[in-house]
């Protein structure tokens, strides 16, 4: 597998290259708690040497309740990661979720996110893929939680026949498993791997809990956020060659996602343990 490497940006995927690391909040709060997080992730990755971009997502359409936080929107959401972009001088990745989104993300976003719910929309797949190769960025798609690992090797091919230049991440995030509950098939990295594209693993959204949040009584998604360590480094331990996670400074206070989000302050011993398993896997 060749590595997948950002232009204009020393992040880079696969290979023998460090540990990639995508993290930041699940949503957008504000400018000044995405610029807190991301000063914080990209000082530890420095430290660490390990190649970083900044995720955040403008909308989380897909929500368990219409009264639940989506975000602070296209407009002003791309406005909030410029600003860290241009601050920070790091990478950007967020989603996209309707087809007119696509030029406007890619604009800004070196790294386009396609949500697993939405990785079968031929119109949604065939739109990121096509901006996402005109801006020069990588794709990164999140296995939906109710494909085989294999079978996501139709999007791959999908996302070929129409930008064929592009380069494609795949993100392993779980799998239904009865009844509000995700698993994790490590092998199934592997499998990914094999389609010639490098593997992320979204630890965060893996302990996700659907529609099973105490606190709302199932009117959003609850989480085992003790599992977040535990899921990242059995991935990299199996191969991923890239972690996905999300972070808070209050998370039980994170307006999404709370139960599934991590400490900011604990960000550093993570990616450094995490760093220690990948170069174990490497070398």
């Amino acid at each position: 597998m060749k590595p997948v490497k950002l232009s204009n940006s020393d992040w880079t995927i696969g290979g023998n290259a460090p540990l990639a690391v995508i993290a930041g909040l699940n949503v957008l709060e504000d400018a000044g708690l995405a610029l807190e997080i991301g000063t914080e992730l990209k000082r530890i990755c420095v430290d660490l040497g390990l190649p970083y971009a900044f995720k955040a997502s403008f909308d989380k359409a897909n929500r368990s309740s219409i009264k639940s936080y989506r975000g602070p929107g296209l407009d002003a959401g791309l406005t909030m990661l410029e600003t860290v972009k241009g601050k920070l001088n790091v990478p950007i990745c967020t989603d996209v979720h309707e087809p007119a989104q696509s030029a406007r993300v890619a604009a800004v976003a070196e790294i386009v996110q396609l949500p697993a719910f939405l990785c079968r929309q031929t119109d949604l797949v065939v739109s990121m893929a096509e901006a996402t190769q005109a801006a020069g960025g990588v794709l990164h798609v999140k296995k939906a939680q109710f494909l085989a690992p294999w079978d996501t090797k139709n999007i791959v091919s999908k996302i070929g026949e129409v930008a064929p230049d592009l380069d494609v991440v795949l993100c392993e995030r779980g799998s239904s498993f009865g009844y509000n509950n995700l698993v994790v098939d490590m092998l199934g990295i592997g499998a990914m791997q094999a389609l010639g594209v490098p593997v992320t693993i979204d630890a965060t959204h893996a302990v996700q809990l659907p529609g099973a949040d105490p606190r709302t009584a199932g009117a959003s998604t609850g989480g085992r956020r003790e599992g977040v360590p535990v899921i990242a480094k059995s991935a990299i331990a199996a191969g991923a060659d890239g972690v996905f996670l999300e972070f808070h400074t209050e998370p039980d206070a994170a307006l999404c996602d709370a139960p599934s989000c991590l400490p900011i302050s604990g960000a550093a011993d993570l990616l450094k343990t995490l760093k220690h398993v990948h170069e174990a896997v490497v070398n």
